[in-house]
């Protein structure tokens, strides 16, 4: 295989879901990648234009197959690997012929697949030679950001990641299904079901450990409701008065006996909440330190008012399949094995000159 850096890095984009769509638009607009294949569960995808499932308005001359032996064929530099529920064997597959997999689908680390499928995916990877890298706005994105805040203190006694949006438009996602939203108050196995479907964030809290030169001996996770004072009227997502329309939930990793770092998400449906909850819109990262350094950051733009409802919708997925789009030729560049922030550079996006 010839050097990356002679060439257009061969990409395959597995799946055209809402964020696989984002990651493959970005993919055909730049010169440094090329899409060299597509993968799509969906029988009646097979044989169609990645410009087509895409929603481009023109094609590329790149034909969608639900074979992944025909993936693997194509000697791609990487996958972005971008369905809602992953798939363990199809990773191992993929990574023990050498082919670097880059994931949204809620991978960091691998703690919240589990001991067994961790393991089987790194081996995988190491037997391949490849790499297996996982992101998105949050967990990942964020993360790095706490991380590099952190660049300006001496020392560093505890970072949160606080994720604190009304998610309302964006209720009736089948990514939401989960996290229970109009369920009764007090409904037995509620929290539980909720640690599950943030399991995720487990990992956020050991790579940004990793990021700030520590390990975590135990994780664990608190979790908080917030009922709806009235019925309310979602897309998609029946949620009634006094049931289930916020959530708040805490994972906390834990080092030498001490809390050290939190990734903590408040997510709502409606302000009309009891108990009332205060819902900044924005990532809130605090590192305290010496110095101590706060960040608000906010994704969704200024002048929302004026974009369709479908732009509106897409921000969402964008921001989520970028961080990979972002990080493929540090990812190629990579060690073999499961990797991490820590294990890249810092990552940013490519500038544009418009007319």
């Amino acid at each position: 295989m010839e050097p990356i850096s002679d060439r257009p890095v061969r990409v395959v984009q597995w799946t055209t879901g809402n964020v696989a769509r984002q990651s493959l638009r970005a993919v055909v607009e730049r010169p440094e990648l090329e899409l060299v294949g597509l993968y799509a569960f969906s029988g009646d995808k097979v044989g169609r234009d990645a410009g087509e499932l895409a929603g481009l308005g023109r094609t590329v001359g790149v034909t969608a197959t639900n074979d992944i032996d025909e993936i693997i064929a194509l000697a791609p530099d990487c996958v972005l690997y971008m369905p809602l529920h992953p798939d363990v064997e199809h990773l191992t597959r993929l990574l023990r012929a050498g082919v670097n997999v880059l994931s949204t689908a809620s991978f960091l680390t691998g703690r919240a697949y589990g001991e067994e499928a961790r393991a089987a995916l790194d081996d995988a990877a190491r037997a391949g030679g490849a790499s297996l890298f996982g992101s998105g706005v949050n967990p990942g994105y964020a993360d790095q950001l706490a991380a590099v805040a952190s660049g300006v203190c001496r020392e560093v006694e505890y970072v949160t990641v606080f994720e604190s949006f009304d998610i309302g438009m964006w209720a009736g996602d089948a990514n939401q299904d989960e996290l229970g939203w109009g369920r009764p108050a007090g409904d037995p196995g509620h929290a539980d079901d909720v640690v599950r479907a943030t399991a995720p964030f487990g990992d956020a809290v050991e790579a940004l450990a990793e990021l700030l030169g520590t390990s975590i001996d135990d994780v664990r996770c608190e979790v908080g409701f917030a009922h709806a004072t009235k019925d309310l009227d979602l897309p998609g997502r029946p949620v009634g008065r006094g049931t289930v329309a916020g959530l708040d939930v805490r994972w906390i990793g834990v080092s030498g006996g001490a809390d050290a770092v939190e990734a903590h998400i408040r997510w709502t449906v409606t302000s009309e909440l009891d108990p009332a909850w205060e819902v900044a819109m924005a990532y809130l990262i605090e590192v305290r330190g010496h110095p101590q350094v706060n960040l608000r950051v906010e994704v969704l733009p200024q002048d929302m008012a004026s974009m369709s409802l479908e732009d509106m919708l897409a921000i969402g997925s964008v921001i989520t399949a970028m961080p990979v789009v972002n990080a493929v030729p540090a990812v190629v560049a990579a060690r073999p094995g499961i990797v991490t922030y820590a294990d890249l550079p810092t990552q940013a996006s490519r500038h544009v000159r418009r007319p």
